[in-house]
């Protein structure tokens, strides 16, 4: 998609996520001007990648050529040039990357990226760049013996997270690290720097390497989220120089400098684009959803996932904490439910004859607090709680083997809403009187289903209608960068911005059905764990 912008300004987001990179562009208004993908998969098929990745023979170990990352800008650069899209007007630019994904530059490589010849793509000029020509990212998963053992050198799992933010994961980069550390030691001695792929990404722009932001580096296992400083406990347990590598840490706001001359002569960018420091996926979605102090988002897709404005956050061994993206003193919090949309579409196939319609209906035949009845509908193994199976307990607490349809859909609904509520709780959250509810994904176009998540938490629902929520946010950071040195917000920034759209509210009464409900939830779910356990 292409739209004229005369001569006004353009901001440019630029997503280098798991399956495609991506870009859109926004005027001044915020509106979208341009957007675009390059496919792994399809456009780049030389890479043999499947998804984006390669899965190894261990099925444990995923990883994503650099490269191709590198060749994929080249093409959507080129792409953009042959539309049409007229570079001059960028001012400025930010990008997000995969959370978890980390890239090894090879000694010599910042001097390289400092003298890039406009004359040929990047992909020929950084080709011998990469100390480790593979990344791992985010899927990876072997790394469990360096987990149990960053947590160990500081004290436990809790102990990690109320330094970091997370408890030890076998994707976060600092584990990923000290396996790459071990295992090859000869390309670690080699490697200059270590980027995320959100500071590569920002770094192929900058023409040096980029600081890693406070928002993107809270994902790692290894920074101090309060003091917003490397953790030298956390570093020492993964690898030596560690420090030195991974190179200074920069608000995620932070304007980074302009853009390589490279850019301005092979494709017409201003020589005084800016560029505003990159930043993970997850907290870039916080952004393009807009979210605010107080507010929620709920992703109901294959998988749910909460995002959380929070101000005083609570690490638990659940879920992770994140620096906010856009607010340097503030948080955000995230947990990832497994049992999303794949298990209400299992109930509504079982009860409903497969129809949404009837589901809704169903929904709606009992009143809020389903007389009692709960359920925990794990179809397969759950991240929060660590359980699978599912579990029925009538009013009496007592576990019965099954609910009438009615029942049993709305038993769905409501324990999936009273276990988002409660963890979000634990980690901070608290509704306050403008709380705000998101809601996004495949389930939010079924206003019965949100008349029960505003329900169970007791505030208001809105729907936003964004695509690439992670790009466009990038796109709103450009524009927060060049101006936050001026005190602006980026809540002031995007008050052009679409707003969302109210759906539901909560019914009159709900929270006084609700509060004991969520309070049995929690000491059921606990009994759920436990059975597990045994």
């Amino acid at each position: 998609m292409i739209a004229e912008c005369d001569s006004s300004p353009v901001y440019l987001g630029v997503d280098f996520s798991t399956q495609q990179l991506k870009v859109i562009a926004v005027d001044d208004a915020l509106q979208v001007v341009y957007q675009d993908c390059v496919t792994f998969d399809k456009d780049l098929p030389e890479y043999g990648t499947k998804c984006g990745v390669h899965i190894h023979d261990d099925n444990l170990t995923v990883t994503s050529p650099v490269l191709m990352w590198v060749k994929a800008l080249d093409m959507i650069l080129e792409k953009m040039k042959s539309k049409g899209f007229d570079f001059s007007h960028v001012k400025a630019l930010s990008g997000t990357g995969q959370q978890h994904g980390s890239v090894y530059w090879q000694k010599g490589a910042e001097h390289l990226l400092k003298n890039l010849s406009s004359d040929f793509p990047l992909h020929h000029l950084l080709k011998y760049c990469f100390a480790i020509k593979d990344s791992p990212i985010w899927m990876d998963s072997s790394t469990s013996v360096e987990c149990r053992s960053l947590e160990e050198a500081v004290g436990g799992p809790q102990s990690l997270a109320d330094i970091t933010g997370s408890r030890a994961y076998e994707r976060f980069t600092g584990s990923q690290i000290a396996k790459i550390y071990k295992k090859c030691p000869d390309e670690y001695q080699q490697t200059e720097r270590i980027s995320l792929v959100s500071s590569f990404a920002a770094s192929l722009f900058l023409g040096s390497y980029a600081a890693i932001d406070y928002s993107d580096g809270s994902g790692m296992n290894l920074m101090n989220i309060y003091e917003k400083t490397w953790s030298q406990a956390c570093l020492n347990a993964c690898a030596t120089d560690l420090g030195r590598k991974l190179g200074e840490l920069t608000p995620s706001s932070a304007v980074l400098g302009c853009i390589s001359s490279y850019y301005v002569q092979r494709y017409g960018f201003p020589s005084d684009c800016r560029i505003v420091a990159f930043t993970g996926d997850n907290p870039a979605s916080l952004a393009g959803m807009r979210l605010k102090e107080g507010d929620i988002a709920v992703s109901l897709g294959t998988s749910d996932t909460i995002f959380l404005w929070i101000q005083d956050p609570t690490p638990t061994v659940e879920g992770h904490i994140f620096c906010n993206p856009v607010d340097s003193q503030a948080y955000m919090a995230l947990i990832c439910y497994k049992n999303g949309s794949l298990t209400r579409e299992r109930i509504r196939n079982d009860c409903t004859s497969a129809s949404w319609e009837e589901f809704s209906k169903a929904l709606k035949a009992n009143d809020a607090g389903n007389l009692g009845n709960l359920g925990f509908y794990f179809d397969v193994m759950e991240i929060t709680p660590p359980a699978v199976g599912v579990h029925r307990f009538n009013g009496q607490n007592v576990k019965v083997p099954e609910f009438p349809p009615d029942v049993e859909v709305r038993a769905l609904i409501e324990g999936q809403f009273l276990a988002k509520r409660i963890h979000a709780e634990k980690l901070g959250y608290k509704i306050l009187p403008e709380t705000r509810i998101l809601a996004t994904g495949g389930a939010s176009s079924n206003k019965d289903i949100l008349q029960v998540l505003a329900d169970v938490f007791g505030a208001p629902v809105y729907t936003i209608d964004i695509a690439n929520s992670a790009c466009l946010g990038c796109a709103y950071r450009a524009k927060h960068g060049l101006l936050a040195v001026t005190g602006s917000s980026f809540s002031d920034v995007i008050k052009q911005a679409k707003e969302p759209k109210l759906i539901a509210r909560p019914a009159p009464g709900v929270e006084q059905i609700y509060r004991p409900l969520l309070k049995r939830y929690e000491q059921l779910e606990e009994k759920v764990v436990g059975e597990f356990v045994q």
